[in-house]
């Protein structure tokens, strides 16, 4: 199926697993295509492709992508008619029905994004705990289990202007950003650590920009307009592609549970700690109207306000010492948010701080389901009703 034709330049084709690109004119292109990574002036094709089911599915076809990636990639060619050595290829469990594209001008200038992504099972952080060692072309485990490495976000983005290779290599920075941006807004979590997810373990790139177009662009930072397009087609694609492949959206994040996932939190254990401080009635209550509370917009903000001081201390900003303050002040909005009486968060600051919450996982845990029962507890108070007298 034919998605498009881009200035000229580019035609955009997908066929059941597969979104290819056909160079109508000479592209240099940068990629992380383990057959044809690097910097190339003589691709005709780029190409992103499903290569498994998100969840499960081990193929042993996956074991050509380290041991002989140039046969791996011929195996994925021939059923297209791709000519392999001149393609690019990035992989992925991704279902190719769900890309996203999207394209931006500025005067002459023009720049298409085309991005696949998954991050349920595969998200996170730089810096995170490497599970693999490589040494000699094979890998050694060296930390926790064997993961299948499945959700990844991939990206093809085309510029219809010849850029020189550093600006080549600037474009996959800018692009990058973007990319960590959009997993910002949607508060994506790693799989990990408890920090937020700046990508996925296996995320892939391949950037093509035009050839022989007269004027070289050497500037495709965050102050050049050329940076901006990249910034903005690259971003509005991956918030899409998560939308439709993970129904991941900013709606569906208004959620106590997804802010406090990344600590250990879940409906059932919330549910259990709000449970430990109302009596059996309002227990049973809060577990039948618990998705009202937990994704009320106050509720919500208050939890995310104290998500994010969390990560306040823990990245040293602010001091370890103020934890009993911090939680307690914080724990008192959440309460009030529940209660709907700001009143009383003095109250609720006090009861919160009588309990010394420490500064970790599950200590977080236990304040915020305290703090839920106790709004939950001043939420509907018995009114004082008078008889009417009655005369004789």
């Amino acid at each position: 199926m034919h998605l498009g034709t881009y200035y000229d330049g580019v035609e955009l084709h997908r066929e059941e697993k597969i979104i290819y690109a056909r160079f109508l004119a000479p592209h240099r292109v940068i990629s992380t295509c383990s057959a044809a990574g690097g910097l190339h002036d003589d691709l005709e094709y780029v190409y992103n492709h499903q290569s498994c089911e998100p969840r499960g599915h081990q193929r042993a076809l996956h074991r050509l992508v380290t041991r002989d990636p140039r046969a791996y990639r011929r195996v994925i060619c021939q059923p297209y008619g791709l000519p392999d050595e001149r393609c690019a290829t990035l992989g992925t469990a991704a279902n190719m029905r769900y890309a996203a594209i999207r394209e931006a001008r500025f005067r002459d200038l023009t720049v298409v994004a085309v991005c696949t992504g998954g991050v349920e099972t595969n998200a996170g952080r730089a810096g995170d705990p490497a599970s693999v060692y490589e040494w000699n072309g094979s890998y050694e485990q060296v930390a926790g289990e064997a993961l299948a490495p499945h959700g990844t976000i991939n990206t093809l983005l085309f510029i219809n202007h010849e850029l020189t290779p550093g600006a080549m290599v600037r474009s996959v920075m800018t692009a990058t950003e973007a990319k960590s941006a959009a997993l910002q807004e949607l508060a994506v979590h790693s799989r990990y650590s408890d920090g937020l997810a700046t990508g996925t373990g296996t995320d892939q790139i391949g950037v093509a920009a035009r050839l022989h177009t007269g004027a070289i662009l050497a500037g495709a930072g965050k102050h050049c307009v050329l940076g901006e397009l990249i910034g903005k087609t690259v971003h509005d694609a991956i918030l899409e592609t998560l939308k439709l492949q993970n129904a991941l959206t900013p709606e569906g994040q208004r959620s106590v549970v997804r802010h406090l996932e990344r600590f250990g939190a879940t409906r059932e254990r919330l549910t259990e700690l709000i449970a430990a401080h109302l009596p059996a009635d309002e227990a049973r209550l809060v577990e039948r109207n618990f998705t009202g509370i937990e994704r009320d917009p106050l509720v919500v903000a208050a939890v995310a306000a104290l998500a994010h001081i969390r990560d306040k201390v823990a990245w040293g900003i602010l001091p370890g010492g103020c934890v009993p303050e911090l939680w307690a002040a914080y724990g008192a909005q959440i309460a009030a948010a529940v209660s709907g009486n700001y009143a009383r968060i003095p109250a609720y600051r006090d009861a919160l701080a009588l309990a010394g919450y420490a500064a970790t996982h599950e200590d977080l845990l236990r304040l915020v389901g305290r703090a839920l029962a106790l709004g939950f507890q001043d939420k509907w108070p018995e009114p004082v009703i008078e008889e009417a007298a009655h005369g004789d």
